[in-house]
């Protein structure tokens, strides 16, 4: 690791399993001197905290709450007062057969991953030192028409939206917005989202090994290290853009 996070503090929203869980953990490798994780269980947070260590903090709140979300603010402005970095990681997957979707899972869809993510950057963008980066978890989704799937597919178009709006917004303060968009990777939404089973899983992992250029589906740790290279120095000049980690799924 190069320390490219010393004494730097981050939020990942949705930050206890999967690709959050994985950029907490990338981020305290790399020197942060805290990461606050957020999520809607508190033993799943609870465990990955004592898995992160000391520099980490867990902090149950959920996304489409404002008043989680303010509590959030008042937290990390009584203990750090600033933050170098935002990760407006946490969303939900479920399927929604065009013809069979309820308005409810419409918003509840719509509540988590779009006004979640919008109002998690509004209420810390006070807290966001000038220079600054948010980083926005989206997915190839955004914009492909995945069967099934046409709620989690407009709500990510509306978060890779969102960045462009933004890296023209806070020009005024070098605050950099981008957005991570993962191809197939292997978390918990198959299983608690999606509702796949192992032999469902099994089978998905075959097709993506013949679909995908690199050959495999994606772990966590894998689709972190791009959020941490949109976060840090080393991308100070990239601004608005879709970062596809996908092993080129989406360029063929």
């Amino acid at each position: 690791m190069t320390g490219k996070f010393i004494n730097q503090v981050a939020v990942v929203t949705g930050g206890s399993t999967g690709i959050g869980f994985a950029i907490a953990q990338a981020l305290l490798a790399e020197g942060a001197k805290r990461v606050y994780i957020t999520g809607r269980s508190a033993a799943t947070l609870d465990a990955a905290a004592t898995a992160l260590g000391m520099n980490a903090v867990a902090v149950v709140s959920d996304v489409a709450q404002q008043t989680d979300l303010d509590s959030l603010k008042a937290l990390i402005e009584g203990r750090d007062g600033q933050l170098d970095a935002v990760f407006a990681n946490a969303g939900i997957c479920e399927k929604n057969p065009v013809g069979e979707t309820t308005e409810a899972a419409y918003y509840t869809m719509f509540d988590i991953n779009v006004k979640g993510v919008f109002f998690t950057v509004q209420t810390l963008l006070p807290l966001m030192k000038d220079g600054s980066s948010i980083v926005l978890t989206a997915s190839i989704c955004s914009s492909n028409g995945m069967e099934g799937l046409s709620l989690y597919n407009a709500s990510k178009a509306a978060v890779r939206s969102f960045a462009r709006t933004w890296a023209n917004e806070l020009k005024g303060r070098k605050i950099r917005a981008n957005v991570l968009s993962p191809g197939f990777t292997r978390t918990p939404l198959m299983d608690n989202g999606l509702k796949m089973d192992e032999r469902q899983i099994e089978a998905l992992r075959n097709h993506v090994g013949q679909i995908v250029p690199l050959g495999y589906m994606a772990q966590p740790e894998q689709i972190a290290s791009s959020a941490l290279f949109l976060a840090c120095a080393d991308a100070s000049y990239v601004n608005g853009v879709e970062l596809m980690v996908d092993g080129g799924l989406s360029q063929i």
